[in-house]
């Protein structure tokens, strides 16, 4: 099947787009004007304005189209779900090695929480959602405590990318310091608390 042939405004769209993302992950947002972007872009100033009004619509559209959510998700669909043990250790491995594959999204995702307080994450959460439902799902299928599934998949969401920040943070941190199956214990801590199990008296 032929790929579709993009019109000539398109293609200028997506030279901004791309040019942007570049800038901003080179020398941060703040630092990046509208100008650097026209001019890596090929356009006159004036040009790039009759595709994106603002320097913020430029970075908002980056959120949308460069979260790695189009890798994640399909990956995490696809994880088995025949006991929940099973799903969420093979989840979580196949979560991190998809942030490992995309280092920029950390970069843009710092930009979003400190340029802008984490404004774009409502109208990136309403394009995601009807496809983050059916995951949500699966943690509504196993004999679990009676906690929402959205809080569930949140508190999923959030142990293995802190489990993913933490690796990034720790990376030159003396081995005896570390552990081999970190992640393995992340698993643990997410299914089964940090209490040890109280032996009956």
């Amino acid at each position: 099947m032929a790929e579709k042939r993009l019109s000539k405004g398109e293609r200028t769209r997506l030279a901004v787009l791309e040019n942007a993302y570049k800038l901003f992950l080179e020398q941060g947002y703040a630092a990046t004007s509208m100008r650097q972007i026209a001019s890596q872009a090929g356009l006159a100033l004036g040009g790039i304005y009759n595709h994106f009004e603002s320097k913020e619509a430029i970075f908002s559209e980056l959120i949308n189209t460069k979260h790695p959510y189009q890798q994640i998700l399909p990956v995490l669909l696809k994880t088995p779900t025949e006991d929940m043990e099973t799903f969420v250790r093979q989840a979580a491995r196949a979560m991190v090695d998809e942030l490992g594959k995309r280092p920029d999204f950390i970069k843009l995702m710092l930009i979003e929480m400190v340029e802008f307080n984490g404004r774009n994450m409502p109208n990136m959460l309403k394009q995601v959602l009807p496809q983050v439902l059916p995951l949500i799902g699966k943690f509504n299928t196993q004999n679990l405590r009676s906690i929402p599934p959205f809080v569930l998949f949140r508190a999923f969401l959030g142990l293995f990318f802190s489990y993913y920040m933490t690796e990034l943070l720790l990376a030159n941190t003396p081995a005896a310091l570390m552990s081999d199956n970190a992640l393995d214990h992340f698993v643990e801590i997410f299914l089964h608390g940090i209490l040890a199990t109280k032996e009956p008296a």
